[in-house]
């Protein structure tokens, strides 16, 4: 990424995401994503190197979903603090759960990679973790959903 587009991105995520608790999860599980990414590169068994491509390409199609559920989170609690706002607190230590299994995952990939020999498994611990990141995600989507039916602000705005 250019430094220009990098500086147009830091701007959009500013006015999008705060520079408080959401922008922080946001971030959180951007980094845990392009860490598990990085242990990749080193993997130099084939077939092992595809089971974990294709955790990684599950694992992408998560960042857009964090990143909406940030985005509406901080449209109706903004944040410029790490104040964890009650009525969305559920949804907080949801995306915050995410963010730790996924570091676990890229952690296991990362064991895989320095085995040595054969891994008989394949990939199975990556992908156990990864689906507990899966769930997360998909509980922090549900506890925002539960929040707009139980009186929050709605999740889209009309207009």
């Amino acid at each position: 990424m250019g430094f220009l587009t990098a500086a147009r991105q830091g701007r959009k995520d500013d006015a999008e995401l705060g520079k408080g608790l959401w922008r922080r999860a946001h971030d959180r599980f951007h980094r845990g994503l392009d860490r598990y990414h990085q242990v990749l590169e080193g993997v130099e068994d084939e077939q092992l190197y595809a089971e974990l491509v294709e955790v990684a390409n599950e694992l992408a199609g998560l960042m857009e979903r964090v990143r909406v559920v940030c985005v509406e989170a901080q449209r109706r609690s903004p944040s410029e603090g790490l104040d964890i706002p009650g009525d969305l607190a559920g949804v907080h230590r949801s995306l915050s759960k995410a963010g730790n299994s996924l570091a676990t995952t890229a952690e296991a990939a990362a064991m895989l990679r320095l085995a040595v020999g054969p891994v008989p498994v394949g990939a199975a611990s990556v992908r156990r973790r990864a689906e507990s990141v899966f769930e997360q995600v998909a509980d922090a989507e549900r506890r925002l959903a539960e929040d707009a039916a139980a009186g929050g602000q709605p999740e889209s705005r009309s207009g």
